[in-house]
């Protein structure tokens, strides 16, 4: 057997787990198998040899398409679901991975990958890797390009959409402007009755320790208690696209020193995630919006 032949059969152990991982990325089985067969040809382009650990090379070459052919679709505002899609077996062919896995990667049936559509393309890579496939974030960081605090933020608040998903959050970034800016109008404005109108009744507002250092509360909850948390206040705040999503930022010359991420459902703000850790924003891709 020559060496093109034994690099052919460590990648078909691989297949079952690298195909697994590209259809919870994408969604599609045939964009899954390009996935899987651009990592077959860099591989094969590659000093295999001096790749001590093939499943995790394989898992982030995998990882980038993945996220590379999210990005795009999402530009291209392309449904990321296969018409008439029916949730596939993974393969169990000769050397697939450990049945644990297996089983784990089959029971993400077609609701969660509805689900995993709302996500932004990082959210979405961060939360599948770690979440169903247990790659450390100190893998996945640098396929997303954040430090591994960012990573594990992104995989954080895709597992909250995740779990709490009821109906699926705004995607549309108009819409998100749209809520967004009515927001922070009605704070600067000292507007309560306006700020009532674009929260849900169940909103939660959650900061992070570096945010808190800065006063916020770890949590509030509730419209009202939110509202006047926010009532006269903002008056720095610029709109910002974070990671692709509608959300503000405090920015006192030009850096950002708080960043507002919003999860909005219907129209309504239902949290507000606020996030001061240096190293988190600067792990984030933000390109401020004109006011």
């Amino acid at each position: 057997m020559d060496e093109h032949d034994v690099l052919a059969e460590r990648f078909e152990a691989n297949r079952t787990h690298l195909r697994a991982v590209a259809y919870r990325m994408l969604g599609s089985s045939s964009e899954a198998d390009d996935a899987v067969q651009e990592a077959w040809i860099r591989l094969s382009r590659s000093d295999a040899a001096e790749v001590e650990n093939l499943g995790g090379w394989l898992t982030t070459v995998v990882g980038r398409v993945c996220l590379d052919m999210l990005r795009s679709r999402r530009t291209r505002r392309e449904e990321s679901l296969e018409a008439h899609v029916v949730e596939p077996v993974v393969d169990a062919g000769d050397g697939a991975d450990p049945e644990g896995e297996a089983v784990r990667a089959d029971s993400v049936g077609l609701a969660l990958l509805v689900v995993l559509d709302a996500l932004t393309p990082a959210e979405r890579l961060a939360f599948v890797l770690h979440d169903l496939f247990a790659v450390p974030f100190e893998d996945i960081a640098p396929i997303v390009g954040r430090s591994p605090a960012a990573a594990r933020q992104l995989a954080s608040r895709a597992r909250r959409r995740v779990q709490g998903a009821g109906p699926s959050p705004e995607t549309d970034t108009s819409r998100q402007r749209e809520v967004v800016e009515a927001f922070l109008a009605a704070a600067r404005g000292g507007d309560f009755a306006g700020l009532l109108t674009v929260l849900d009744p169940d909103v939660v507002v959650r900061a992070d320790s570096a945010a808190m250092l800065l006063g916020s509360q770890a949590v509030i909850r509730g419209a009202e208690d939110v509202a006047t948390s926010f009532n006269g206040r903002a008056q720095a705040a610029r709109t910002v696209l974070i990671d692709g999503v509608v959300g503000a930022t405090w920015a006192p010359g030009g850096r950002p020193k708080v960043v507002l991420n919003f999860t909005i459902v219907a129209g309504r703000i239902v949290a507000i995630d606020l996030v001061a850790d240096r190293e988190s924003i600067d792990g984030l891709e933000l390109e401020f919006l004109s006011n």
